[in-house]
Formats: C-alpha cells, sequence, structure tokens
C-alpha cells in the first residue's frame, strides 16, 4: 500500500514543500531514498522503538520511503514523525482520510515523545502558503508556529496522540496565539534602563545619534569605564520592532533554534555579544549544513563586538559585504541560501593593551608605537564603516555615588523615533534606503548640503585634525541625523562641530 504525507525542508530562512512516500510490499528491509543524510537514514530505529512503545507493530515487510523531490537534499531528524505516520497507515494500523491535509514534522524519542524541531515558523508559513489545512508538529514548537493566521496547528507531545487524532478517537484543541497581542503586550519589555548608568552623559548622547541614524559606533576607552554597559542598554532606546520586524527577526530564530518552548514572537530588538574567539564561519553564517551567523541572528537588532582588536583579523573582515549589503549569501557547491543581516554593530576596546593610554589618572606602560599597532588590527575599510568613534572615560567618585536620577530609556527613544520618523518621510520613496547610515555617496551629496560656513568648519577640520577623505561622507551622515534630532530641515554649524567631534580614529594625532 502506498500512502504520502507532507512535511518541509528549510533553506536559509525560507522553506520548501516534501512530500514523503512509504510504499510498503514483499520482502524484509527498508530503503529510504530521496538523497537524505545520516539523522534521516538513522530514524527507521527511532521510529522502530517508537512505535513498538506506543503499543503498535512496526511492519517486517519491505519497505520504500522516498523523499520528493529526490534531487534536494534532506537533513535533520524532523522527519521521523511524517515517516512513523505513513508507515502506520500504510499498514492499515491508521486511518489515513485525513492525513494528507497537514504538515506533520517532529523528531521521536525511543519511548514515543516528540522533541523540537528547528524552523517551526518559516515552515508553518510554507503551510498556509501551500494551502494545507493544518500542522501537526511537537508541543513545545507550538505557539512558534501558531503565530501564522489562517492555519489550525496542533502542538502534540507523543506520537500516540498524533495516533488518536488522526484516528479520530481524541480531538486536541488546536494552539491559538493572538500575533497582536503578542506582540504589543511585550514589546519594549527590556531587563535594563539608561537610568542605571551614572555619568557618562556625552556618551548616551552618543548612543542617541547613533541610534536615530542607525549609524554603527566604536567606544575607545580604559577598562572599567562602562562600556560594556552602555552598549547593552543601546536596543532600549531603539525604535520599537514593527510587526514586520518581529516576524521576520522570528523566522531567522526559529531556523537557528533558539526560541523557547514559551516563546511565540519575538518582541526585543535582539542583541548578541559574541565572544572574541569565534570563527568567521560562527559570525556570517554557513557550515556544511548552512546556519544563520550572529550577524543575522542580530538583524533588527544590535551586535556588540567586545574587544575588538582582540578578534581574528579574518572575522572582522568577513564583516565589510554584509555591513554594506545588509545581508549575506552563503554558497556552497549545491547549494545557496541567503540571510538577512540588517544591524547595527557597536563595538568596544581599549585605546592600547594596557589599557590606560590618555587615562586621566594612569600612565600607559606600552612602549614607542605599540599603541599605533595595537589599534591598526583593525583594518581601515571596516573602521571607514564605523560612523562614530567615541572615546570613553572612567566616571569619577562624585558622579558614581550621585543620587541624581539619570534620564529613562522612554525619554530618549521618543526622541529617536520622532528623528526616525523625519527619516521615514525622506526616504519614503526608496526600498532599500530607511535612514541615514544607509545613504548612498549620491544621496549625502543631494540630502546633505551645508552652506559656505559649514563648508570651511569642514575643511579646517580636516585640515588641523589630519582627518582622512573617507571621513567627510560619515561627517555628513552624523550631521543630517543630529540636525534631525533637533528637529532642523538644514545642517547647522553646531551639527557639524558636534559630528567632527566624533572622528576620534581617523586623527593623525590621535595615539601619536
Amino acid at each position: 500500500m502506498l500512502v504520502k504525507t507532507y512535511g518541509s525542508a528549510v533553506f536559509g530562512v525560507n522553506a520548501l514543500t516534501i512530500t514523503l512516500e512509504v510504499s510498503i510490499g514483499g520482502g524484509n528491509r527498508y530503503h529510504i531514498v530521496g538523497l537524505p543524510d545520516n539523522a534521516i537514514k538513522e530514524s527507521l530505529r527511532r521510529i522502530e522503538s517508537a512505535i513498538q512503545s506506543a503499543g503498535l507493530k512496526m511492519p517486517r515487510q519491505k519497505i520504500v520511503i522516498n523523499l520528493a523531490p529526490a534531487d534536494i537534499r534532506k537533513e535533520g531528524s524532523a522527519y521521523d514523525l511524517p515517516i512513523a505516520i505513513a508507515i502506520l497507515a500504510a499498514s492499515e494500523q491508521l486511518e489515513a482520510a485525513e492525513i494528507g491535509n497537514y504538515f506533520i514534522m517532529g523528531e521521536l524519542s525511543l519511548d514515543g515523545g516528540l522533541q523540537p524541531i528547528k524552523g517551526a515558523l518559516p515552515i508553518s508559513i510554507q503551510a498556509r502558503n501551500a494551502g494545507f489545512k493544518g500542522f501537526v508538529l511537537p508541543k513545545d514548537n507550538s505557539r512558534e508556529a501558531a503565530i501564522v493566521s489562517e492555519l489550525t496547528v496542533y502542538g502534540m507531545s507523543n506520537l500516540m496522540e498524533v495516533v488518536d487524532f488522526f484516528n479520530g478517537t481524541s480531538q486536541p484543541e488546536p494552539v491559538v496565539v493572538n500575533t497582536r497581542d503578542e506582540f504589543y503586550n511585550h514589546v519594549n519589555s527590556y531587563p535594563h534602563d539608561f537610568s542605571d548608568v551614572k555619568g557618562q552623559e556625552n556618551i548616551k548622547r552618543a548612543l542617541e545619534i547613533a541610534a536615530a541614524g542607525g549609524h554603527n559606533l566604536i567606544l575607545i576607552g580604559p577598562p572599567g569605564a562602562g562600556k560594556t554597559m552602555l552598549a547593552k542598554r543601546l536596543p532600549t532606546i531603539l525604535p520599537p520592532l514593527n510587526l514586520h520586524e518581529a516576524l521576520e527577526t522570528t523566522k531567522i530564530h526559529s531556523v537557528a533554534g533558539k526560541l523557547g518552548a514559551a516563546d511565540a514572537l519575538m518582541t526585543e530588538r535582539p542583541y548578541r555579544s559574541p565572544h572574541h574567539t569565534i570563527s568567521d564561519i560562527a559570525l556570517v553564517g554557513g557550515g556544511a549544513n548552512p546556519q544563520p551567523g550572529e550577524i543575522s541572528l542580530a538583524h533588527n537588532g544590535v551586535l556588540f563586538l567586545d574587544e575588538l582588536p582582540e578578534f581574528k583579523r579574518s572575522v572582522l573582515e568577513v564583516m565589510r559585504q554584509p555591513l554594506e549589503e545588509r545581508n549575506v549569501i552563503i554558497s556552497r557547491a549545491k547549494i545557496c541560501v541567503e540571510y538577512p543581516a540588517s544591524f547595527m554593530l557597536i563595538a568596544s576596546m581599549n585605546p592600547c593593551p594596557c589599557g590606560f593610554f590618555n587615562h586621566p589618572e594612569k600612565d600607559c606602560i606600552c612602549g614607542p608605537g605599540v599603541v599605533q599597532k595595537y589599534l591598526s588590527k583593525i583594518s581601515g575599510p571596516l573602521l571607514d564603516r564605523i560612523d562614530l568613534h567615541v572615546e570613553v572615560t572612567p566616571v569619577n567618585f562624585t558622579e558614581l555615588t550621585s543620587t541624581f536620577e539619570a534620564e529613562k530609556s522612554a525619554a530618549i527613544r521618543a526622541r529617536v523615533i520622532r528623528a526616525r520618523a523625519i527619516q521615514d518621510l525622506r526616504f519614503e520613496a526608496s526600498n532599500m534606503v530607511h535612514y541615514n547610515a544607509q545613504m548612498s555617496p549620491n544621496m549625502v551629496r543631494n540630502i546633505c548640503q551645508i552652506n559656505d560656513g559649514g563648508q570651511v568648519l569642514i575643511k579646517k577640520a580636516m585640515e588641523k585634525l589630519g582627518l582622512s577623505a573617507r571621513a567627510y561622507d560619515r561627517i555628513l551622515k552624523v550631521s543630517r541625523t543630529i540636525a534631525d534630532l533637533a528637529g532642523s530641515e538644514v545642517i547647522a554649524l553646531e551639527h557639524l562641530a558636534e559630528a567632527i567631534h566624533y572622528r576620534s580614529l581617523d586623527r593623525e594625532s590621535w595615539a601619536g
């Protein structure tokens, strides 16, 4: 008897329908065809044990399992459940009438329990788009899949529950998640707040500008100055995710298997902080079975690289193209996948190996040329993609013990949202540009026009401070953002002056 069930394979952040055909006939061997990987080839051992644990019988006949399309490689253990259901239906231990109306996915334990899978959200979207009635999957993934409207989702705990469902002996309640309620009830529920930070008002201002214009930023300062604490609070002043961004971000984390059983929709902007020993593949994505890397997991959020010069140079260099294109394409001999990677890069570093160069109280013990050699670990092309360079100084004792309540993140976020609204209107005709940091050189010339006084100021700055030519566009972009925060239609001299102040590492005199 031939029976078909339906599942899905995930490629990048999208899914493809997979048809699982099971035929039982004369003989006594099992065959799985259709380019299965080792996890699928081993599935018959798990399936046999799970079927027996459920009090059912594994057929002792020839079983041929085909995964179609047969020319696409299938990977992972999530095909255990649809294969098991097809085998039971083909051996007439299960009613097959409704099987073809559902996507079925899940990994089986030896006792028949269902283990969670990766990519439940894109699979659920594909099930709806392909016109299926519902989706049967492990209970731990049910809330994630249920945010897709117009699709009935059933979360199951074990194989026997699935068998009873298709036999009609039980009717479980479908999992229902109100996507909009889930989104609006949890948006901006961050554990950190800018009011926790004592002093550092100039650094908070720089972070506000970065958030308003989507600019990349680097913090340079001695150990203990608060660089990491400030970076952790940046997501709290970014504009809230809209529903489209939340779904897009959730899909990436679903593919990577980063969502918990209680999670349905990501409502906070992601904040990723990988260790400096990370590999280039782990950062940008890839591997034998391509998976999203840290830059994609930070999509619509913040990627924080602490102690930037300690990262391997090859790791930092692979970020150059994603920083410009805001996506990453992973190409292999037989597959090519694309992951979105639109993130804000926030980096921090000590000014020298000992950490105390330019410290107001402690002396630097680094020898001549050591500071410059340390800074040269960061290449010019990468530094070119960082708009704001901010020096962080230690907080003095008076500020640290002050009872003055600092400004809360909500107040700063309100100003950032107003500035982003101005940019939304400015770039409403463009699908590729949404905020100031994304402007092309041609757009900078047209949008960031300055008067004669501004030209004189920026010329003097470049000559006296030794600013590089590449700093010119960055200064104009940042000054445009500062003007947006001030509600000004034109870039004034004070906006330019403040933007010039945020180019520390471009100064030829910096670090000797």
